[in-house]
């Protein structure tokens, strides 16, 4: 049985962690799993949106699979972690993902709706950071994590390692959604279908440029903001759109 699944539904792949019995938990063959699932959907111009959950209804992904010899050990003479090099490349994605948190959703696997750019989960999913109960601390998570929920609810999580609601979550800025278990799909659904009428080449580069615009000041920022959109207005798909918009039609991107 593969540890992670992919499926095309129209312009977004699906990526689901397939180890329910193991809480979806973290092993190498997951992350591998999730990084060739990005990079199946970034090989393919269909694709406009990544969706990544998990299977069965009770867990999202418990954090690292904690069993001797299942995923939960660093090999020292390496200077990059699996789970870090995740993070790294979906960072670098173009592509908008969502997260759909089906349940508990707990240490790595808050890391992994921290990468996505939205997340909806079911409201009786619960969160929690609880690497300090096991002697260990979220280091890989806080790389994202402080930059999405503010600093004092981050450390109250991090440091007393209590779990938290879904609507705590939602409250400090981790969550965009929470959704009755059963109306999950329909608002993931009406998410995707939000980002893939889209232009396919506004959402690359908007995506990159966020990214990228992070980490400058003011000053660096609007002098390549300023250069960028000039560029996005050369595009076949700035041009369709303005021509669309005058004409009173919808418009047809070519993702060029």
């Amino acid at each position: 049985m593969s540890a992670v699944l992919t499926e095309k539904r129209g312009h977004a792949l699906w990526i689901t962690i397939n180890r329910p019995d193991k809480r979806n938990a973290l092993n190498k063959e997951v992350i591998a799993g999730i990084r060739a699932g990005w990079r199946e959907a970034h090989a393919d111009r269909d694709m406009r949106v990544v969706v990544l959950t998990a299977a069965g209804e009770k867990s999202f992904c418990a954090g690292g699979d904690l069993q001797p010899g299942a995923g939960f050990a660093f090999d020292l003479s390496q200077p990059n972690i699996d789970y870090a090099d995740m993070l790294r490349e979906v960072q670098a994605s173009t592509l908008p993902s969502i997260a759909r948190i089906n349940g508990a959703c707990m240490a790595g696997g808050i890391g992994l709706a921290c990468m996505t750019d939205m997340a909806i989960a079911a409201d009786h999913a619960n969160f929690g950071l609880p690497e300090v109960k096991i002697g260990l601390f979220p280091m890989q998570v806080l790389s994202l994590l402080q930059s999405i929920v503010p600093r004092r609810i981050v450390r109250e999580w991090c440091l007393t390692g209590e779990p938290f609601g879904a609507n705590e979550a939602l409250h400090a800025g981790l969550l965009n959604h929470v959704v009755a278990a059963s109306e999950l799909d329909v608002k993931t659904q009406g998410l995707v279908d939000r980002l893939v009428d889209k232009s396919p080449t506004a959402l690359r580069r908007g995506k990159y440029a966020m990214r990228t615009l992070s980490s400058m000041s003011f000053e660096e920022g609007i002098a390549y903001a300023e250069g960028q959109i000039a560029l996005l207005a050369m595009t076949e798909d700035a041009k369709e759109g303005l021509a669309s918009f005058n004409q009173k039609r919808t418009p047809v991107w070519t993702g060029r």
